[in-house]
Protein backbone atom coordinates (compact mmCIF):
# COMPACT_ATOMS: atom_id res chain seq x y z
CA UNK A 1 0.00 0.00 0.00
CA UNK A 2 1.01 3.62 -0.53
CA UNK A 3 0.46 5.29 2.91
CA UNK A 4 0.58 8.95 3.59
CA UNK A 5 0.83 10.41 7.17
CA UNK A 6 0.71 13.71 8.36
CA UNK A 7 3.01 14.65 11.18
CA UNK A 8 6.63 13.25 11.47
CA UNK A 9 7.05 13.62 15.44
CA UNK A 10 7.76 10.60 17.39
CA UNK A 11 4.12 8.61 16.99
CA UNK A 12 4.44 9.67 12.90
CA UNK A 13 8.18 8.42 12.67
CA UNK A 14 6.93 4.97 14.81
CA UNK A 15 4.26 4.19 12.51
CA UNK A 16 6.30 4.83 9.65
CA UNK A 17 8.90 2.38 10.10
CA UNK A 18 6.69 -0.23 11.19
CA UNK A 19 4.90 0.36 7.97
CA UNK A 20 8.28 0.53 5.86
CA UNK A 21 9.71 -2.49 7.40
CA UNK A 22 6.25 -4.40 6.21
CA UNK A 23 6.95 -3.21 2.63
CA UNK A 24 4.57 -0.53 2.18
CA UNK A 25 5.19 2.71 0.62
CA UNK A 26 4.88 5.71 2.97
CA UNK A 27 5.11 9.60 2.88
CA UNK A 28 5.63 11.34 5.73
CA UNK A 29 4.36 15.04 5.80
CA UNK A 30 5.69 17.49 8.26
CA UNK A 31 5.27 21.37 8.56
CA UNK A 32 7.66 22.27 11.61
CA UNK A 33 11.54 22.08 10.31
CA UNK A 34 12.37 20.61 14.05
CA UNK A 35 10.28 17.65 13.55
CA UNK A 36 12.05 17.17 9.39
CA UNK A 37 14.26 13.97 10.17
CA UNK A 38 14.73 12.03 6.73
CA UNK A 39 17.40 10.34 8.48
CA UNK A 40 15.36 8.84 11.22
CA UNK A 41 13.26 6.72 8.70
CA UNK A 42 15.20 6.77 5.45
CA UNK A 43 13.14 4.68 3.27
CA UNK A 44 10.07 6.68 3.82
CA UNK A 45 9.23 9.66 1.27
CA UNK A 46 9.65 13.17 3.29
CA UNK A 47 7.75 16.26 2.00
CA UNK A 48 8.09 19.58 4.20
CA UNK A 49 4.54 20.70 4.18
CA UNK A 50 1.34 21.79 5.84
CA UNK A 51 -0.61 18.93 5.61
CA UNK A 52 -3.72 20.99 6.41
CA UNK A 53 -2.90 23.04 2.72
CA UNK A 54 -5.08 21.58 0.34
CA UNK A 55 -2.29 22.34 -2.39
CA UNK A 56 0.59 21.01 -0.88
CA UNK A 57 -1.84 17.37 -0.44
CA UNK A 58 -1.97 17.93 -3.78
CA UNK A 59 1.41 18.64 -4.91
CA UNK A 60 2.57 15.64 -2.61
CA UNK A 61 0.06 13.30 -4.31
CA UNK A 62 -2.33 12.25 -1.61
CA UNK A 63 -4.85 11.26 -4.16
CA UNK A 64 -2.16 7.93 -5.36
CA UNK A 65 -2.07 7.01 -1.28
CA UNK A 66 -4.12 4.32 -0.27
CA UNK A 67 -4.32 5.15 3.22
CA UNK A 68 -3.59 8.18 5.03
CA UNK A 69 -3.08 8.48 9.03
CA UNK A 70 -3.12 11.54 10.57
CA UNK A 71 -0.67 11.35 13.50
CA UNK A 72 0.26 14.94 14.86
CA UNK A 73 -0.29 15.95 18.34
CA UNK A 74 -3.10 18.69 17.44
CA UNK A 75 -6.09 17.86 17.32
CA UNK A 76 -7.91 19.78 15.51
CA UNK A 77 -5.32 19.18 12.29
CA UNK A 78 -6.37 15.72 12.62
CA UNK A 79 -9.69 16.42 11.94
CA UNK A 80 -8.91 18.81 8.76
CA UNK A 81 -6.55 16.00 7.40
CA UNK A 82 -9.28 13.32 7.70
CA UNK A 83 -12.31 15.29 6.48
CA UNK A 84 -9.56 16.61 3.50
CA UNK A 85 -8.40 13.26 2.80
CA UNK A 86 -11.94 11.60 2.54
CA UNK A 87 -13.63 14.68 0.74
CA UNK A 88 -11.32 16.09 -1.72
CA UNK A 89 -8.58 13.09 -2.59
CA UNK A 90 -11.14 9.89 -1.97
CA UNK A 91 -8.50 8.21 -0.41
CA UNK A 92 -9.88 4.89 1.05
CA UNK A 93 -8.51 4.32 4.44
CA UNK A 94 -8.42 7.02 6.88
CA UNK A 95 -6.85 6.43 10.41
CA UNK A 96 -6.75 9.29 12.82
CA UNK A 97 -4.67 9.75 16.26
CA UNK A 98 -7.16 11.22 19.04
CA UNK A 99 -4.98 13.15 21.71
CA UNK A 100 -7.54 14.74 24.33
CA UNK A 101 -10.21 11.69 24.70
CA UNK A 102 -13.00 15.20 25.01
CA UNK A 103 -12.58 15.01 21.20
CA UNK A 104 -13.64 11.64 20.61
CA UNK A 105 -17.04 12.16 19.79
CA UNK A 106 -15.90 14.26 16.48
CA UNK A 107 -13.80 11.84 15.04
CA UNK A 108 -16.21 9.95 12.91
CA UNK A 109 -17.14 9.34 9.37
CA UNK A 110 -18.75 13.20 9.08
CA UNK A 111 -14.90 14.41 9.35
CA UNK A 112 -13.76 11.49 6.97
CA UNK A 113 -12.36 9.23 9.81
CA UNK A 114 -12.83 5.22 8.99
CA UNK A 115 -10.91 4.36 12.27
CA UNK A 116 -9.89 6.44 15.35
CA UNK A 117 -7.43 5.31 17.52
CA UNK A 118 -7.47 7.14 21.12
CA UNK A 119 -3.98 5.90 23.45
CA UNK A 120 -5.37 6.82 26.48
CA UNK A 121 -8.70 5.13 25.93
CA UNK A 122 -6.65 2.01 25.08
CA UNK A 123 -4.61 2.18 27.63
CA UNK A 124 -7.47 2.47 29.95
CA UNK A 125 -8.75 -0.66 28.52
CA UNK A 126 -5.48 -2.89 28.86
CA UNK A 127 -5.75 -1.65 32.50
CA UNK A 128 -9.43 -3.25 32.58
CA UNK A 129 -8.40 -6.25 30.72
CA UNK A 130 -5.46 -7.28 33.12
CA UNK A 131 -7.84 -7.16 36.17
CA UNK A 132 -11.30 -7.51 35.86
CA UNK A 133 -13.01 -10.91 35.45
CA UNK A 134 -16.14 -11.59 34.20
CA UNK A 135 -16.78 -7.91 32.77
CA UNK A 136 -16.99 -6.71 29.22
CA UNK A 137 -13.91 -4.79 28.72
CA UNK A 138 -14.33 -2.58 25.41
CA UNK A 139 -11.15 -3.02 23.90
CA UNK A 140 -11.78 -1.09 19.94
CA UNK A 141 -14.36 0.42 18.39
CA UNK A 142 -14.77 -0.59 14.48
CA UNK A 143 -16.54 1.08 11.96
CA UNK A 144 -17.33 4.41 13.67
CA UNK A 145 -18.82 2.71 16.26
CA UNK A 146 -20.83 0.31 14.91
CA UNK A 147 -18.91 -2.42 16.15
CA UNK A 148 -16.20 -3.12 18.99
CA UNK A 149 -13.85 -6.28 19.67
CA UNK A 150 -14.36 -6.97 23.38
CA UNK A 151 -13.29 -9.16 26.06
CA UNK A 152 -14.17 -11.22 28.82
CA UNK A 153 -12.47 -13.33 31.44
CA UNK A 154 -13.55 -16.40 32.55
CA UNK A 155 -12.78 -17.46 36.22
CA UNK A 156 -10.88 -20.22 37.04
CA UNK A 157 -13.62 -21.99 38.59
CA UNK A 158 -16.02 -21.26 35.58
CA UNK A 159 -18.90 -23.64 35.09
CA UNK A 160 -18.19 -23.38 31.25
CA UNK A 161 -15.04 -25.28 31.73
CA UNK A 162 -14.95 -28.58 29.76
CA UNK A 163 -17.73 -27.26 27.82
CA UNK A 164 -17.26 -27.16 23.57
CA UNK A 165 -17.22 -23.94 21.95
CA UNK A 166 -19.98 -24.80 19.75
CA UNK A 167 -22.64 -25.14 22.65
CA UNK A 168 -21.96 -21.35 23.39
CA UNK A 169 -25.18 -19.56 22.39
CA UNK A 170 -24.34 -15.96 21.42
CA UNK A 171 -27.25 -13.40 19.70
CA UNK A 172 -27.36 -12.59 16.83
CA UNK A 173 -24.70 -9.38 16.65
CA UNK A 174 -21.51 -11.14 18.32
CA UNK A 175 -18.60 -13.80 17.01
CA UNK A 176 -16.11 -14.87 19.14
CA UNK A 177 -12.99 -14.38 17.11
CA UNK A 178 -10.16 -15.82 19.26
CA UNK A 179 -9.42 -17.65 22.23
CA UNK A 180 -6.09 -16.27 24.55
CA UNK A 181 -5.03 -18.80 26.61
CA UNK A 182 -1.65 -18.25 28.22
CA UNK A 183 0.32 -18.22 25.45
CA UNK A 184 -1.27 -19.67 22.82
CA UNK A 185 -4.05 -17.89 20.46
CA UNK A 186 -6.78 -20.03 19.79
CA UNK A 187 -9.31 -19.93 16.79
CA UNK A 188 -11.97 -21.17 17.88
CA UNK A 189 -13.46 -24.63 16.58
CA UNK A 190 -16.71 -26.78 17.57
CA UNK A 191 -14.37 -29.30 19.15
CA UNK A 192 -12.31 -26.66 21.31
CA UNK A 193 -13.61 -26.55 24.92
CA UNK A 194 -13.51 -23.75 27.52
CA UNK A 195 -10.86 -23.37 30.08
CA UNK A 196 -11.08 -21.32 33.10
CA UNK A 197 -9.07 -17.94 32.88
CA UNK A 198 -9.25 -18.12 29.09
CA UNK A 199 -9.66 -14.87 28.05
CA UNK A 200 -12.59 -14.66 25.54
CA UNK A 201 -12.30 -11.63 22.02
CA UNK A 202 -15.25 -10.97 20.68
CA UNK A 203 -16.67 -8.85 18.01
CA UNK A 204 -20.14 -7.25 18.70
CA UNK A 205 -22.47 -4.49 18.89
CA UNK A 206 -22.72 -2.14 21.59
CA UNK A 207 -26.52 -3.27 22.29
CA UNK A 208 -25.30 -7.26 22.54
CA UNK A 209 -22.93 -6.95 25.16
CA UNK A 210 -24.52 -7.85 27.99
CA UNK A 211 -26.21 -10.44 26.29
CA UNK A 212 -22.99 -11.81 25.68
CA UNK A 213 -22.26 -11.70 29.48
CA UNK A 214 -25.47 -13.62 30.10
CA UNK A 215 -24.37 -16.16 27.61
CA UNK A 216 -21.53 -16.85 29.63
CA UNK A 217 -23.13 -17.43 32.96
CA UNK A 218 -22.79 -13.62 34.31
Amino acid sequence: MRVAIAGAGAVGRSIAQELVSDGHQVMLIERDWAHFEPHTVEQAEWVQADACELSSLEDAGMQLCDVVIAATGDDKVNLVVSLLAKTEFAVKRVVARVNDPANEWLFTESWGVDVAVSTPRILAAMVEEAVTVGDVVRLLTLRQGQANLVEITLPHDTPLAGEPVSELVLPRDAALVTILRGGRVIVPSVDDTFEGGDELLFVATAAVEQEIRSALGY
